[in-house]
Formats: C-alpha cells, structure tokens, sequence
C-alpha cells in the first residue's frame, strides 16, 4: 500500500470515529469519494488497525441504521422551505 494511502486510511478512520461523521462527509472533507473513504475504512483499515477497524465499523453501522431518520428530516425542511416562500409569494 502507497503511504500517501496508508496516512488517508488513518487520517479518514480517526475523523470518522472522532466526529461520528458519515461516509459521505467524510469524502466531502477529505476530497475523495464516497466509494474511496468506504474502500478506505472497511477493507484497508482492517489490514492496518484492526482495532480502530472496529470502532469505526460500530459508527458506520449507527450511521446506516439512522440513515432514514435524517433523510426524513431532509426532505421535512426541504417542503418546510418550499411551503414558507409560497407562503411569501402569495
């Protein structure tokens, strides 16, 4: 493994389990995309630290199991948004 990723590998791992970020945050931080921070941190990360495989795999699995909460949420604001600048149009 290149070291430049070897140190994205720690670097992404750590600030995942640090900050519970998600997937997709992660790679919007980071500058890589959300299949390369997924590869990172579920089969390379587990070759390098099999520990800190471990923690960041239990916030994954948080983060999958309240995926649709936040989507729900998303879409809440979304036609929240939508029905306040009708309101201020008509």
């Amino acid at each position: 493994m290149k070291d430049y990723i070897y140190q994205r590998v720690l670097e992404v791992s750590h600030y995942i389990y640090e900050t519970k970020a998600t997937v997709r945050q992660a790679a919007k931080v980071f500058g890589v995309s959300k299949s390369t921070i997924h590869k990172d941190v579920t089969e390379r990360l587990e070759k390098i630290n099999g520990q800190l495989a471990k923690k960041v795999k239990k916030v994954l699995e948080y983060n999958k199991a309240e995926r649709h909460f936040r989507g729900g949420e998303a879409t809440k604001r979304k036609y929240m948004e939508k029905n306040s600048s009708d309101a201020r149009e008509g």
